[in-house]
């Protein structure tokens, strides 16, 4: 790019100032078709950066006509700064420059600085400046390594080049090349950190995000600053890098800079993130077409992916060979055998044909990594070696009895099992190894409950397991880590974690599928049949246990049954209830919570009693239930006949669907008041700790529990499950397990507070009023869930089972209790399940409409409308 002014001065007059503002902003909007035209799937990658080098050259010509037509100081000088200074110049990015003066300017100079900035703005262009001396630049840039930073990218545009020739000298002599290596490594393990460490986040900032532009940036500004290149070429020619993994770079950096050009194209903004809202009209717009198994917009997603995933790699790298570069090496290696050694606490090979000579010893490396605690990663010699060696994974290679032996082996080692498989995932060896598991990675999950792509959330499903090992997150969830403890061969649940969301994206059920290629990989390793027949049953089941204990009712005799005929083992039981306590925790901190754990825990304990020959006894049960509800009574000083009188309304289905706590508390509130005539209304503190438990015992009525679901919307509270009893007398004792949307605590005045106004409520018994429903979050706007209703009588055929999923909102739940209230029809029990966004609820119905095919025909096609808004 040239130094010189662009436009030649006008010596006679300056020119009219609103005419040239015209002039130049006509002339940027003509120009503007260069680079707000969208890409399309024929447009190469290389083509944006043409585009961004067509605006840069339109914006200096722009800046500098606007310059000289104000006549500024001949001692000033324009400089571009930034990611204009390196000549990218993305569509709606800021225009980011420095004003550099000899001295603080007079009040005519100041006039002209603020014009020439202002007229910035009016022609167009988001300018971002500062006004500085260059003893003030550097001052600046002493105390802000971003100024710095900002400055080794200058490029002077127009005015006085000795002002620049003289910053540009000061700014090398205060760069102390290692200082400013440390400064911006550490900056970039901040930033990965913010995002997590991954470039797996479903809504990825590809400028930002690790794997992202910006870390190609840092390692320009550092070979810069140190003399090392300008380019990949460059760098390629001091050996930082081969010509290969120059390419390489280069090819991704033009794909994620592609991305980020049709981001900012496609929204009319600066919007580096790929954001749910653009995800599908940016994956069309670059020529991908949804297919049976994919979206468009997870085929865009995916090869972002894979760009990011590569850049990461290459980072690690040449950073590794800059810093060896810029310290030289700090000690000898350390033999760890024939093909390893230690070099700067990093595994590193022996020779470059190590693995030329020994594939199998790419697999073994990271046996060595989990053996040696102490290495704290892998030397980029050893790591180019495994991206160009990783080819060598083949077919014949996953045949050789060494190889099943090594991968076996690498997941009963003691140490280190997640944070090598993550290793063995991020140099793409575990996807050579396993071509199933290659398929799913970088693969989306648009179900708006998890919120990683599927090979990142299996990795999270293992280190949860490898969590129920450790004493230190023992205290996370005893019960797990107490099974653990007593279960033999760890590594077969790691390995069933591994395949159980391993088919994924293919369509069809994932579960079966994955259960094939679990089967195919067994017997592949020779495990034997019981070991086979575990991971089998643990992947096409990884579900069910979730499903059972979220959507049945756990106080069935024939649930209990099924189910226990489905595990058949109290092995296979642990097993499946290990595996589904860390699938469920490996979706999305939204998703678990301690009512969820519960349920699963009270699934595993009635079942293990099952399968130990405690067959259930509806009799001795109801015995049992009874008798811990009178010892809790005895607590508060209740004699043994003061609940009778409202235990004889009650029938044997209350005492097997409420614990011996939940019948104490209802007993002590309503033992006085059993024919009350105003709504009693109590709640309490949820005694397993999230969320409270509220009681509502009132006269029986159509609209009832309608008309409470509609109290709890109003405030925020999500129903987590509900007990529907009514009385003999025709009283409904209702129970409800509820929390706050945003899983605020519950204070003794809140709880006041909740019982007066309910009560109220019930009281009033105003008109039930039509569901407002709240706002949908931007991921459930643009991938919702298909809304389903499955309506059916049970196996007795005198009650029937409802089952709904949708998109779940504020109102959702309201709105579908109204609309049974409309019907006539009484709820029996509630099973409400939310999967972070996704909300599947069940509910036991019974009334004299369901008799009726065609009214439940409209029923169904009513709900699927309310469902559908």
């Amino acid at each position: 790019m040239s130094n010189k002014p662009v436009i030649a001065a006008n010596d006679s007059a300056a020119p009219d100032l609103n005419a040239v503002r015209i002039r130049i902003k006509t002339q940027l909007k003509s120009q503007a078709h260069h680079w707000l035209t969208p890409f399309d799937q024929n447009t190469p990658a290389s083509a944006v950066e043409s585009v961004l080098k067509k605006r840069c050259i339109s914006v200096d010509e722009a800046l500098v006509s606007l310059w000289q037509s104000l006549e500024m100081p001949e001692e000033y000088s324009l400089v571009a700064v930034g990611g204009y200074g390196r000549g990218e110049l993305f569509p709606f990015s800021d225009v980011d420059v420095l004003i550099l003066i000899d001295q603080e300017p007079n009040e005519v100079n100041t006039e002209k600085l603020e014009t020439f900035c202002g007229s910035g703005w009016d022609i167009g262009l988001e300018i971002g400046h500062s006004v500085r001396t260059p003893d003030q630049c550097i001052e600046e840039a002493s105390k802000d390594i971003t100024v710095q930073t900002a400055l080794v990218e200058s490029r002077l545009l127009v005015g006085n080049r000795q002002n620049f020739k003289t910053l540009s000298a000061s700014l090398k002599r205060l760069l102390e090349v290692k200082t400013f290596f440390r400064k911006k490594t550490l900056e970039l393990r901040q930033r990965h950190a913010k995002y997590q460490e991954t470039p797996y986040s479903l809504e990825p900032n590809c400028k930002e995000s690790p794997g992202g532009l910006r870390d190609l940036h840092v390692i320009l500004w550092v070979c810069r600053a140190a003399n090392l290149g300008n380019s990949w070429a460059e760098m390629a020619k001091k050996g930082l890098i081969t010509p290969f993994e120059a390419a390489k770079l280069r090819n991704n950096e033009r794909t994620l800079k592609k991305i980020r050009y049709q981001l900012h194209v496609t929204t009319g903004r600066r919007e580096d993130r790929l954001v749910y809202d653009v995800q599908t009209q940016l994956a069309e717009s670059l020529g991908y077409r949804p297919t049976a198994a994919k979206r468009s917009s997870e085929q865009l997603m995916q090869q972002y992916y894979l760009a990011a995933k590569a850049v990461m790699q290459l980072n690690t790298i040449l950073l590794q060979n800059i810093e060896l570069s810029i310290f030289g090496a700090n000690a000898e290696p350390v033999v760890i055998d024939d093909e390893f050694q230690e070099t700067d606490s990093l595994l590193d090979i022996r020779n470059d044909d190590v693995f030329a000579n020994n594939p199998s010893a790419m697999l073994r490396a990271f046996i060595v990594m989990q053996q040696n605690p102490r290495l704290k990663g892998m030397s980029a010699r050893m790591l180019r070696q495994l991206w160009h060696s990783r080819v060598k994974i083949n077919s014949d290679f996953r045949k050789n009895p060494v190889n099943k032996a090594l991968f076996i082996e690498f997941f009963k080692q003691p140490q280190g099992i997640v944070h090598e498989l993550r290793r063995m995932n991020e140099t793409s060896v575990l996807g050579r190894y396993l071509p199933v598991f290659r398929k799913i990675v970088g693969q989306m999950q648009h179900d708006l409950f998890h919120v990683y792509t599927v090979d990142q959330h299996i990795l999270t499903v293992v280190r949860n397991l490898r969590r129920f090992t450790m004493a230190e997150h023992a205290h996370e969830y005893p019960y797990c880590s107490q099974l653990m403890a007593n279960f033999d061969d760890h590594w077969l649940l790691y390995i069933a974690a591994l395949f159980h969301d391993v088919a994924k994206g293919r369509g069809g059920d994932h579960s079966v599928l994955g259960e094939v290629d679990a089967r195919k990989f067994c017997k592949d390793h020779g495990l034997n049949q019981e070991n086979t027949d575990l991971i089998a049953f643990l992947v096409k089941h990884h579900l069910t246990m979730s499903n059972t204990a979220q959507k049945k009712d756990l106080s069935d005799v024939e649930v209990l049954k099924e189910f226990a005929a489905l595990v058949k083992t109290p092995r296979n039981l642990t097993a499946l209830y290990l595996l589904t306590v860390a699938d469920i925790r490996g979706t999305s901190p939204k998703v678990w919570n301690a009512w969820k754990g519960k349920l699963l825990e009270d699934l595993y304990r009635l079942t293990l009693k099952y399968l130990g020959g405690e067959a259930p006894n509806h009799r001795q049960m109801l015995a049992e239930q009874q008798a811990e509800a009178r010892r809790i009574l005895r607590l508060y000083a209740l004699s043994d006949d003061v609940q009778d009188k409202l235990w004889a309304q009650l029938d044997v289905s209350y005492f097997l669907r409420q614990g011996p706590s939940d019948i104490a508390w209802h007993t002590r509130h309503l033992y006085w008041r059993v024919d009350a005539e105003q709504p009693i209304v109590k709640a309490r503190l949820s005694p397993i700790g999230e969320g409270l438990e509220l009681m509502v015992y009132t006269r029986d009525e159509m609209d009832l529990f309608a008309r409470i679901c509609g109290y709890f919307d109003s405030k925020n509270l999500s129903i987590l499950d509900a007990k529907i009893h009514t009385t003999s007398h025709g009283y409904a004792l209702d129970s409800f397990s509820i929390q706050h949307d945003s899983h605020n605590e519950f204070y003794r005045e809140t709880l006041s507070l909740l019982e007066a106004e309910l009560q109220d409520r019930l009281i009033k018994r105003q008109p039930l009023e039509p569901p407002v429903f709240g706002r949908m979050s931007r991921q459930s706007r643009h991938f919702p869930v298909r809304p389903s209703v499955d309506l059916k009588p049970d196996e007795k055929g005198n009650q029937y089972l409802l089952t709904v999923s949708a998109t779940d909102r504020t109102g959702l739940l309201y709105s579908i209790t109204r609309l049974l209230a409309q019907y006539k029809v009484n709820v029996q029990t509630a099973k409400i399940m939310t999967l972070g966004e996704r909300a599947e609820d069940t509910f036991l119905l019974y009334g004299q409409s369901l008799s009726s095919g065609k009214l439940q025909i409209q029923l169904e096609a009513d709900l699927l409308e309310l469902l559908s808004i």
